[in-house]
């Protein structure tokens, strides 16, 4: 009788040990460069481990030249050669324009790439942003607080009138959203 019930718990034991290996792990998050190709670029930067502002720091924290400041950022999605990534255009005092690779998942800087600053230029002035209270990175908190959260993921200035203002695009539970903020702070409607 006592061997029939050690049997019974050693075989009880054994698979109630079968049916927990059995069981599925569930999967870590994947990084947003590994994320499913048919999801949109809101969504997938909605996961990137790093926020625009961090990018954006680490952006403007690059190059020789002191006093940067980011005018545009945009949200890439991974592709074969590209990890998932912010492309931000920084511009020095002394008028030269380089655009930052910043990957998504890691925060580190992955390219860096002169770029022809006429282009960029032909209705906006260095000093029209520079002369701006609000800079792009404040515009950035501003706009995720009146999108009621989420995580901006592209941002650009404009220039409206004789002043900048910022057009932040932010991605939310379950849609992305628009917001202009002026170069004072608030939100433009």
């Amino acid at each position: 009788m006592i061997n029939r019930l050690a049997t019974a718990a050693g075989l009880l034991a054994l698979s109630t040990s079968l049916a927990l290996a059995q069981t599925a792990t569930p999967a870590p998050a994947q990084p947003a460069t590994q994320t499913d190709s048919s999801m949109k670029e809101w969504q997938v930067a909605k996961v990137a481990k790093v926020g625009l502002a961090q990018a954006l720091t680490t952006a403007q924290a690059q190059g020789d030249e002191k006093g940067g400041r980011a005018i545009d950022a945009d949200f890439e999605k991974a592709d074969s050669k590209n990890p998932a990534h912010y492309a931000i255009k920084v511009v020095y005092p002394s008028g030269k324009l380089v655009e930052y690779g910043i990957n998504a998942d890691t925060g580190a800087l992955y390219k860096t790439e002169n770029q022809p600053i006429e282009r960029y230029f032909t209705r906006l002035k260095p000093a029209d942003f520079q002369n701006a209270k609000t800079s792009l990175k404040d515009a950035l908190a501003i706009a995720e607080q009146k999108a009621g959260g989420g995580k901006a993921y592209e941002a650009e200035v404009e220039k409206d009138g004789s002043a900048v203002q910022y057009e932040i695009k932010v991605a939310g539970a379950d849609k992305e959203q628009t917001v202009k903020v002026g170069p004072d702070g608030k939100v433009v409607d």
